[in-house]
C-alpha cells in the first residue's frame, strides 16, 4: 500500500512539473486552449435561399448588395469567428501553412460568409450576360474589327474597370478588416441615400435625357471618371451600382444609359472580384459547405437579378433615383435603432 502511494504522488509531482514547463516560465494559471467545433456547420436551405435572394435583387439596384448581404448573414447568425470544420471534423484551413504561419489561417463562419458571398455574385453576373447578350455580341464583333462602336465601348469598360482594380488589390485587407461590419454600413447607407438625392436632383434641373451621349461615345476621361467613383463602393454599403450610375449622371447620360454602362460594368468587375476570390478561397469554401449549396445560390440570384434588372431599367427611365435615396435612409435609421439600441 505503502509503494502505490508513493508511485502516486510521484506521477503526480512529474505530471505538475510537465505541466508547468509547457508555460515556459509563464504565470501557472492554465488556459484552455478553445476546441474546434465538434461538428462541420452548414448552409440550411433557408440561408442560402435568404442569401441568394438578397444578392441579386440587390446587387445591381443602388442599395448596396454586400451591405444588405453583411446584415442578412448578422440577422440568420452567420457573422460569428466560429471556426469551420469539414466532415471528418478537421478545421478548414483558409491559407495553408507556411514558414511564416506555421498553423495555418483557419477558416471561420464569418470570413466563409464573406467570400460565399461574393462568390454567388456567379449568378448575377449569369444575369447580365443573358440580358444584355446582343451588347456583349456587338463588343466580341469589335474584337474582331467588325464593329467599331462596339470597341468603343470595351475601351470605355476597360477604362472604368481599370482604377478598382489596381485600388481593390492594394486596399483589399484593410477593407475587410475595417469596414465589413454593420456600423460601417448603416452609416454608408445613409450617407449615400443622400447624396443620391442631391445629384438626382441635380440632374432633373441640369440634364436634357434626349441628347444624352450612347454608352460608345463617352470619352475615356469620362470613362475614369465612372471607374473612380466605382472605387468609393468598397466602402461596403455604398453600392457599385449607386456610384456607376451617380456617375453616368455626372457625365450627363440619361438614368436608363447610365444603368446600362453600371450593368456592363458590373459584368467586367464583378467577373473578376468572384473569380479572384473564387481562386484564393473557393476550395475551403465548398470544403466546408459543400458544393451544392453554393451552386444553389448562384442559381437563385440569377433569376433574382434578371428580375430586379428589368424592372429598374423601365422604373429609372420614368422616375429616376430617388426612391432609392428614401429607401437607404429609412433602412439606415432602421437598423440604428435595431444594432444600437
Amino acid at each position: 500500500m505503502k509503494n502505490t502511494t508513493q508511485r502516486f504522488f510521484c506521477c503526480l509531482i512529474i505530471s505538475i512539473f510537465g505541466l508547468l514547463s509547457e508555460v515556459n516560465g509563464q504565470d501557472t494559471d492554465l488556459v484552455e486552449a478553445p476546441a474546434p467545433p465538434a461538428e462541420a456547420i452548414e448552409l440550411s436551405l433557408f440561408e442560402t435561399v435568404v442569401l441568394g435572394v438578397v444578392e441579386g435583387l440587390t446587387e445591381y439596384l443602388p442599395v448596396s448588395s454586400t451591405g444588405h448581404l453583411i446584415l442578412a448573414a448578422q440577422f440568420m447568425g452567420l457573422s460569428e469567428e466560429t471556426m469551420l470544420v469539414d466532415q471528418q471534423g478537421s478545421v478548414v484551413l483558409m491559407e495553408k501553412p507556411s514558414p511564416e504561419n506555421p498553423s495555418g489561417t483557419p477558416l471561420t463562419l464569418k470570413a466563409g460568409i464573406d467570400a460565399y458571398v461574393i462568390i454567388i455574385q456567379f449568378g448575377a453576373i449569369a444575369a447580365v450576360v443573358l440580358l444584355y447578350w446582343q451588347r456583349l455580341m456587338g463588343i466580341l464583333q469589335g474584337m474582331m474589327g467588325k464593329n467599331p462602336n462596339g470597341l468603343r465601348l470595351l475601351r470605355n469598360l476597360i477604362f472604368a474597370f481599370l482604377p478598382a482594380a489596381v485600388i481593390g488589390l492594394l486596399f483589399e485587407s484593410l477593407i475587410d478588416q475595417y469596414l465589413f461590419g454593420p456600423g460601417p454600413v448603416i452609416a454608408a447607407l445613409f450617407i449615400g441615400g443622400i447624396g443620391i438625392l442631391i445629384v438626382d436632383r441635380w440632374h432633373d434641373k441640369n440634364i436634357n435625357d434626349e441628347k444624352s451621349p450612347e454608352l460608345h461615345e463617352l470619352s475615356i476621361a469620362n470613362s475614369l471618371f465612372i471607374g473612380f467613383l466605382q472605387c468609393v463602393a468598397m466602402w461596403p454599403g455604398t453600392s457599385r451600382s449607386m456610384m456607376t450610375i451617380i456617375g453616368g449622371y455626372l457625365v450627363r447620360l440619361s438614368p436608363t444609359r447610365a444603368a446600362e454602362f453600371s450593368f456592363l460594368l458590373g459584368l467586367v468587375t464583378l467577373t473578376a472580384a468572384s473569380v479572384y476570390k473564387g481562386y484564393k478561397e473557393g476550395p475551403p469554401i465548398i470544403e466546408a459547405f459543400g458544393l451544392g449549396m453554393p451552386l444553389l445560390g448562384c442559381l437563385i440570384a440569377a433569376i433574382s437579378a434578371a428580375i430586379a434588372v428589368k424592372w429598374m431599367v423601365t422604373f429609372l427611365g420614368k422616375h429616376g433615383l430617388a426612391l432609392f435615396g428614401y429607401y437607404r435612409i429609412i433602412i439606415a435609421t432602421i437598423l440604428v435603432f435595431v444594432f444600437y439600441f
